[in-house]
């Protein structure tokens, strides 16, 4: 072992498989400098024989930090559910290593937060950001058979009715955010998600302008999260025209590639404290809207979810026995006929009415062709020929009931 000084840095030097290392200790200590020495001669010492490192087994909240800065492939959406999940685990779980949580932990962490109210969904989102943290470390695998997830409602949500959305319309209407009410009419009209709608830009729309308004139009989706939804058609209802004539009329300087609802602030000014819109940035889309909808929603004494305006829409077609099932897909943006029959539940009374419809056909050919009338017996015309009939599978020469429930051809 040597350290020798060089100026006012001390350095060590020392031979390890015959090669010579010397390397400053970057300190003015001695002491600090032979410590230097002996802990980067075990450091090669352990390389060289192949033993590998032990490292430290971090705090949860460091890891969550560690494990999140390495998510860089997610979505933005993805990355901010994420961020709103890791405070939750950080108060559970902050303070102890991430080798100390195990499935009892995650269980007793479950019943806290359904507790506390929330959804089981939500939890489970929880649940999936700290398996990821543990599986980052290798300490999943352990407990992972023992950590069940919670039940979810897989529904989709309900469709409005024609008087809530009255109701809304109107709410919207006199909200504080100017945004809402085309928003929600584009929504409705046109099965749009919520992202899809806040990247539309104006190179997206085809208006037809009459005396300065909008006379018709259609959208192509720009952008969707599923490859069947990108670039779809839609045409726009008049309603919906009408709505984006004044609305775009705010924004006289907006050019092809600006968002068709851009980012911007709202405040009351003037002298009749009006809504005023200012700040606004045409290259830019808007954020979240959620806090105007829950208002809406509370003025109008409803509750709805925004996603159920998509479900109102495609509910809407489904209803119609004239629009076609690819049709449907074709607006909505649907991959499969399963996603449609998630979405469209009201199908179910089409294809009850379809059946309805089968009987009447049914019992009217038999009319036809027998004459039988619900709730009389048929008339045999020929009883041997029955009889025989009934011999050849062994049953007896003949039957008499007056049970229509036998008798009746159509059961």
């Amino acid at each position: 072992m040597s350290v020798f000084r060089r100026g006012n840095t001390w350095w060590y030097k020392f031979t390890i498989n015959g090669q010579l290392i010397r390397e400053s200790a970057k300190t003015n200590s001695k002491t600090v400098a032979k410590g230097a020495e002996l802990a980067r001669r075990r450091e090669l010492e352990l390389a060289y024989n192949h033993i590998p490192k032990r490292e430290r087994v971090p705090l949860f909240s460091n890891a969550a930090d560690v494990w999140l800065a390495g998510k860089t492939g997610l979505a933005p959406k993805s990355t901010e559910r994420y961020e709103q999940c890791l405070p939750h685990l950080k108060a559970e779980f902050g303070g102890r290593l991430v080798c100390d949580i195990d499935g009892n932990d995650i269980a007793e962490y479950q019943r806290k937060r359904l507790a506390a109210g929330v959804s089981n969904r939500t939890v489970n989102y929880e649940v999936g950001a700290l398996r990821g943290v543990l599986r980052q470390f290798g300490l999943w695998g352990p407990i992972a058979d023992r950590v069940r997830s919670l039940p979810e409602r897989h529904d989709v949500g309900r469709a409005v009715s024609a008087g809530d959305e009255a109701k809304l319309i109107a709410a919207a209407g006199l909200s504080r955010s100017p945004a809402l009410l085309p928003l929600l009419l584009i929504s409705l009209d046109t099965g749009m998600r919520a992202s899809e709608v806040q990247a539309l830009r104006h190179r997206d729309l085809t208006l037809t302008w009459t005396n300065g308004n909008i006379a018709s139009g259609e959208v192509i989706v720009p952008k969707s999260k599923t490859a069947a939804g990108t670039g779809r058609l839609i045409p726009l209802t008049r309603r919906v025209c009408a709505c984006l004539s004044l609305w775009l009329s705010r924004f006289p300087d907006a050019g092809p590639d600006s968002f068709v609802i851009p980012f911007h602030q709202v405040g009351i000014g003037g002298d009749s404290r009006s809504v005023r819109v200012y700040d606004v940035d045409l290259e830019c889309p808007i954020g979240s809207w959620r806090k105007a909808w829950l208002g809406a929603c509370k003025n109008a004494g409803v509750r709805y979810r925004w996603h159920d305006l998509r479900h109102t829409f495609v509910s809407r077609l489904a209803e119609s026995a004239k629009i076609s099932e690819q049709t449907i897909r074709s607006l909505a943006g649907h991959v499969s006929r399963q996603m449609l029959e998630r979405y469209s539940h009201i199908r179910s009374q089409a294809k009850q009415a379809a059946i309805r419809c089968l009987e009447e056909q049914v019992s009217a050919q038999v009319l036809e062709e027998t004459g039988h009338r619900i709730g009389h017996s048929p008339t045999v015309a020929n009883d041997e020929q029955t009889a025989n009939s009934l011999k050849t599978v062994g049953g007896p020469a003949w039957i008499r009931t007056r049970d229509q429930r036998i008798m009746s051809p159509l059961l």
